[in-house]
C-alpha cells in the first residue's frame, strides 16, 4: 500500500500539465500510466501528416512556451518533442504499465482507495490518496461500431488511431466513416496517395480554415460569441460556398457557440473540400444527426466531490488541458491549506 497526496491517472498532456502545476506548489504526487510511455496517443496512434489544428499560442501547456522559431501549427513530431522536454524539465517519472482497475472513496478516512494492475510485474498495486485526478484522455479508447455485415466484410477495417499514411492504399477503394478533423484529413491523405476515397458525413459540420479558427478564438475574448459566429460563417461561405449539394450541411448553432455548449469542434479544411468538389473524394451515405455529444457543465467540469478531479476531459483541446491543470493545482493547494490550518 502506497500513501500519496495526489494520484494522477494518465501521462498524456493533461496528466503532465497537472504535474507541472502541482510542482509549482511542491505538492507530492504519483502519476500512473497504463502504456509504456508518456503521450502514447500522440506518439504511437497519430497519423504521419498530423499537425495541431490550433495556432501554437493556443496549444501551450502551463509554464512552458514553444521555441520562438517553432511553426505556427506544430507538427506531430515537434509536439512529441515538446512533451518529452516537458517531462524532463519537471522531472516527471510516471509509473508506466500501471493500469487502474478500481477507485473507491472511504467516507470515514476521507481518502481514495485505488487498486491498479502492475503489468510489468504481474502484481496488484494499491494506493491511498487524498486527491484523485483522472487524466486518461477523451480519445483514449477506440470505437468501431458493429455495423451489420462488417464481420463478413473481406477487406481491411481499421480505426483512425491505427492509420499512419495512405501509401499502402494506393489504387484501393477506401471508405472513411466520420467527417471530423481526423476523418477529413485522412480522406485527403488517402486521395493524395492515389486511393479511390469516399467519406461518410454523419452530422452537420462547420468547415473552417485554420486562419478563421485562429481569428475566431482571438475575437472571442473581445466580442459576443454570436457576433463572432456570424462573422466566421459569412467568411466560410465566401471561401467554400454552399456545401449542402455535396452532403455537408452546417449546424444551426454557430461554430464557437457549438464548441462552447456541446464540445463539438469545427472541421478545419486541409484541402479535402476542394477534392470533394472535384469528385476526387466521393460523398458516402449522408446520415444526419443534429445531436452533439453532451459534456459535463462548463466551466465547472473539472471538479468532482471528495477530492476527485478530471483533467483534459472538457473537449477544449490543449488550451482546456492547461486551464484544467491550473484549476486543479490551485484547488488542491487551497484544500491542503485548509486542512493544515
Amino acid at each position: 500500500m502506497e500513501n500519496v497526496v495526489v494520484l494522477i491517472v494518465g501521462a498524456g498532456p493533461a496528466g503532465l500539465a497537472t504535474v507541472a502545476c502541482l510542482s509549482q506548489f511542491s505538492i507530492p504526487y504519483v502519476i500512473v500510466e497504463r502504456e509504456s510511455c508518456s503521450a502514447s496517443l500522440w506518439r504511437n496512434r497519430a497519423y504521419d501528416r498530423l499537425k495541431l489544428h490550433l495556432a501554437k499560442e493556443l496549444c501551450e501547456l502551463p509554464h512552458v512556451s514553444y521555441p520562438l522559431d517553432a511553426p505556427t501549427y506544430i507538427p506531430k513530431t515537434l509536439f512529441v518533442k515538446y512533451l518529452d522536454d516537458y517531462v524532463e524539465r519537471f522531472n516527471i517519472q510516471p509509473k508506466y504499465l500501471t493500469s487502474v482497475e478500481s477507485s473507491t472513496f472511504d467516507n470515514d478516512k476521507k481518502c481514495w482507495s485505488i487498486v491498479a494492475h502492475d503489468m510489468a510485474k504481474s502484481t496488484i498495486a494499491r494506493f491511498t490518496a487524498k486527491f484523485l485526478v483522472v487524466a486518461s484522455g477523451e480519445n483514449s479508447v477506440e470505437n468501431i461500431p458493429m455495423i451489420p455485415g462488417l464481420q463478413s466484410f473481406p477487406g481491411e477495417v481499421i480505426h483512425s488511431s491505427s492509420y499512419k499514411s495512405g501509401k499502402s492504399y494506393s489504387g484501393m477503394n477506401v471508405l472513411v466513416v466520420g467527417s471530423g478533423n481526423s476523418g477529413m484529413e485522412i480522406a485527403y491523405d488517402l486521395a493524395a496517395h492515389g486511393a479511390n476515397t469516399s467519406i461518410v458525413v454523419r452530422n452537420p459540420i462547420h468547415v473552417m480554415t485554420k486562419e478563421l479558427i485562429r481569428l475566431g478564438m482571438t475575437l472571442a475574448h473581445r466580442l459576443p460569441l454570436n457576433l463572432v459566429d456570424n462573422l466566421l460563417v459569412m467568411a466560410a461561405n465566401l471561401i467554400f460556398g454552399d456545401l449542402s449539394r455535396y452532403g455537408i450541411k452546417r449546424p444551426k448553432m454557430g461554430p464557437m457557440i457549438l464548441k462552447s455548449e456541446t464540445g463539438r469542434s469545427a472541421v478545419i479544411d486541409v484541402g479535402t473540400v476542394g477534392l470533394i468538389k472535384k469528385g476526387i473524394i466521393k460523398n458516402g451515405e449522408n446520415m444526419l444527426n443534429g445531436n452533439g455529444l453532451p459534456i459535463k457543465e462548463y466551466p465547472n467540469h473539472w471538479k468532482g466531490e471528495n477530492g476527485l478531479y478530471c483533467a483534459g476531459l472538457g473537449r477544449r483541446g490543449l488550451a482546456g488541458i492547461a486551464a484544467d491543470a491550473k484549476n486543479i493545482a490551485n484547488d488542491i493547494t487551497s484544500m491542503m491549506d485548509a486542512m493544515s490550518g
